[in-house]
């Protein structure tokens, strides 16, 4: 009965003493971050709430298995159960220690990032840091979770037994994954040369496929495109690279928009030349850079005026050219309602009597 017993207390005291471990672990994990938490909140500093939210999940995994791994060689145990322990406890520390690398990536995103937003106007410069961070911590975190998935395999005898002796057939191994993974592979190296070159942006305003829409995210693989009726436009990136598409802020946000009104001869250009200075005078979203009106075309009965104006974005423009459309409109109507465009026709009353062989009916 004693013999049982002291069998039980060999068992149970090393798991107590893990335990303990543990809790031990997740105590100090607990107050670190509290005290680093409230750092935070007093302190205002971006940097320390970055560290807070994307290190926290790492860390309560990482400390306790810190201590794990230094008490398990001291356990009364057999150096069996002490090897399969360890190794779990470093397959599982592995694995802690990519979820931190990772959340630090997040941490170094954040801390770039901070200083460029895109609420402002001019936000060339902060699209192009948001385009080429995000699609380098997509290639990191693909990094660190591949290193991370080979460091844990290698920590098997007879996997890394196999990998060696498939290491002789690599060389055709390669070749075929080459050839299956062909797409892929142009697909990602598409996603590195848009975060390189940057024909598009995060918030670019681009024409693809005939909609109108901003870059609302972009992947390795993929670009998801705002279209203005909030539905999402999903692109392969490698659309970007093969194909013509517009981007209306490339270079910079500011954008020349166009109203175009049908009248008849009879109307005074000049007139209304003036008026158009006037309602853009009035409005809000003209940016006071460029206005003008142009006669651009003509047919057998009505002519084309083109009103040019400026606006500092493309939303702005469609906005401003929608209110001066309708102040125009609304202008002729009030001012000039007979040279609104009219069809003429003239009737020869003589050579319809001719036709008709007979008079005209009197009236």
């Amino acid at each position: 009965m004693d013999i049982e017993i002291r069998e039980w207390f060999n068992v149970l005291i090393p798991v107590g003493i893990l335990i303990l471990g543990a809790l031990i672990g997740g105590v100090l994990h607990k107050v670190l971050f509290r005290i680093l938490d409230k750092l935070a909140a007093k302190t205002q500093n971006h940097w320390l709430h970055s560290i807070v939210r994307n290190l926290e999940g790492p860390a309560r995994l990482l400390l306790p298995l810190a201590l794990l791994l230094l008490i398990t060689p001291s356990l009364r145990l057999t150096d069996e159960v002490i090897a399969i322990l360890r190794h779990i406890f470093s397959l599982l520390f592995i694995g802690g220690l990519s979820w931190l690398m990772i959340s630090a990536v997040f941490v170094s995103r954040d801390l770039i990032l901070h200083n460029h937003s895109l609420d402002s106007r001019n936000n060339l410069r902060a699209r192009m840091i948001y385009t080429q961070v995000n699609v380098l911590v997509k290639i990191m975190v693909m990094i660190i979770c591949l290193i991370g998935a080979s460091s844990m395999l290698m920590t098997f005898e007879k996997i890394r037994q196999i990998g060696v002796s498939l290491l002789a057939s690599a060389g055709i191994a390669g070749i075929i994954v080459g050839f299956a993974a062909q797409k892929s592979l142009a697909t990602l190296f598409a996603g590195i040369q848009i975060a390189l070159t940057q024909p598009i942006r995060i918030d670019d305003v681009v024409i693809v496929e005939g909609e109108w829409g901003r870059i609302e995210e972009i992947t390795l693989t993929y670009v998801v495109v705002r279209i203005w009726d909030l539905r999402r436009l999903v692109v392969p990136i490698t659309y970007f690279i093969d194909n013509t598409f517009q981007n209306w802020t490339r270079v910079s946000a500011d954008i020349l928009g166009t109203v175009f009104i049908y009248a008849d001869y009879r109307l005074p250009v000049e007139a209304l030349r003036e008026q158009l200075h006037v309602i853009l005078k009035d409005c809000e979203d003209w940016d006071g850079k460029v206005w003008g009106l142009q006669v651009t075309g003509t047919d057998n009965q009505t002519m084309e005026l083109r009103a040019l104006m400026s606006a500092r974005d493309a939303g702005t423009a469609w906005d401003l050219r929608c209110a001066v459309r309708e102040k125009l409109l609304s202008w002729l109507q009030s001012n000039y309602p007979e040279c609104l465009p009219r069809v003429r026709a003239e009737v020869d009353d003589l050579a319809n009597m001719h036709k008709l062989g007979g008079e005209r009916t009197p009236r």
